[in-house]
């Protein structure tokens, strides 16, 4: 397929592995972290480990949108969804998470009206459909999905809708980042950067790893060869003794970002003080919440909801996984009570949790292992 089959090429993903390896230095490891979710399941489903050599490990990141709600906030969607006329909808993904209080799903089951949507334009249009309902969507994503949450709130503006509302979860990458440079659980050598969130902020923001931290990183598409070239382009960095910015993926993402998508955001939102991320903790000026400008829209404004925080299960190791401090395997349930059929924390659950795509792709990897090491 003609701009796919070219990014998966084994001949050149091979020529790119020797080309890896040259580079690495005699007895030094090597730990990337990839920050983005997409990024670890195209690196289990297509095997990118295996190209690697032994020297460079990679480490997920926070960059798993659904990952990083709280406990608290899922309980506090519910309790929007049981208000009386309320319709609440989500995307497909946190149907299944986990909240002090059950899920979406449980809370459906109890007799919510909640419903998946692919969009919240979708959600606008059940707002149309009907008008004595109060429909709220239930924001979530890093800036990749915000511009289309700001434009619905602009779409209902100036079709006069009053029966929508958002209830905001939209978080922003630089602060997670800066909590995992700052974090003295993890070192590591350079990152692997989101290619989704950079095609709407660009790659001028990173430029603070860079300089402030004296760590390079890589903006990289989501093929197989698009994580090896961006490996390739790291280690090339450090062999030279530089730290950069650069752009692998810029086919598809600008280096100043899309304005007209900032543009919707910072008319429609504006940055919380304060925000708790699942794994870690609150983090200042982290996410985005509806501006007073457009408190008619806000889910927080109009309905009282409880704002408690609830503590993860104490078996789920899911703010380990998320700061790259554990592998998904190392965690204690993985596999046994917590499964994508039976998930524990978000990671399972998400479809780009890294515990997902463990669990999916990356069985096989560790049974081979498992045996070599047995041999």
């Amino acid at each position: 397929m003609r701009f796919v089959d070219e990014y998966r090429d084994a001949d050149t993903a091979r020529a790119l592995a020797a080309r890896i390896t040259a580079l690495c230095e005699p007895g030094r490891a090597y730990k990337f972290m990839e920050v983005c979710g997409g990024h670890t399941h195209t690196i289990y489903k297509h095997g990118i480990e295996d190209y690697l050599p032994e020297a460079v490990t990679l480490v997920h990141g926070p960059g798993c949108p659904v990952c990083v709600i709280p406990m608290g906030r899922v309980d506090d969607a519910i309790h929007i969804a049981a208000q009386p006329d309320v319709i609440m909808t989500s995307f497909g993904d946190m149907m299944r998470v986990p909240g002090g209080k059950g899920s979406f799903l449980d809370a459906k089951a109890r007799g919510a009206d909640i419903r998946m949507v692919y969009s919240p334009l979708d959600a606008l249009k059940i707002a149309k459909q009907n008008p004595s309902k109060r429909v709220v969507f239930m924001a979530i994503g890093f800036e990749t999905t915000a511009p289309s949450t700001a434009m619905t709130v602009l779409r209902a503006k100036a079709d006069g809708v009053d029966n929508f509302s958002v209830f905001c979860n939209h978080v922003t990458i630089i602060p997670a980042i800066k909590a995992i440079l700052d974090s003295p659980d993890l070192r590591l050598d350079a990152f692997i950067g989101p290619g989704h969130v950079s095609t709407v902020i660009g790659c001028r923001p990173y430029r603070f790893i860079a300089r402030d931290y004296g760590k390079p990183i890589v903006v990289a598409g989501f093929e197989p060869l698009d994580v090896l070239q961006s490996v390739h382009q790291i280690l090339t960095q450090l062999a030279q003794r530089r730290c950069e910015v650069e752009n692998q993926y810029a086919r598809v993402v600008p280096w100043d970002g899309n304005p007209k998508a900032l543009a919707a955001i910072n008319e429609v939102m504006e940055l919380r003080p304060h925000f708790e991320w699942r794994g870690l903790g609150f983090i200042s000026q982290s996410a985005l919440r509806v501006s007073a400008k457009y408190a008619r829209y806000d889910a927080e404004r109009i309905f009282q909801i409880p704002g408690g925080r609830v503590a993860d299960p104490t078996s789920c190791q899911c703010g380990e996984v998320l700061k790259g401090v554990l592998k998904p395997w190392e965690c204690k349930v993985f596999g046994t009570a917590c499964t994508p059929e039976t998930p524990i924390g978000t990671c399972m659950v998400s479809s780009e949790g890294a515990c997902a795509a463990y669990y999916n792709f990356g069985r096989f990897s560790r049974e081979r292992v498992k045996e070599a090491t047995r041999q």
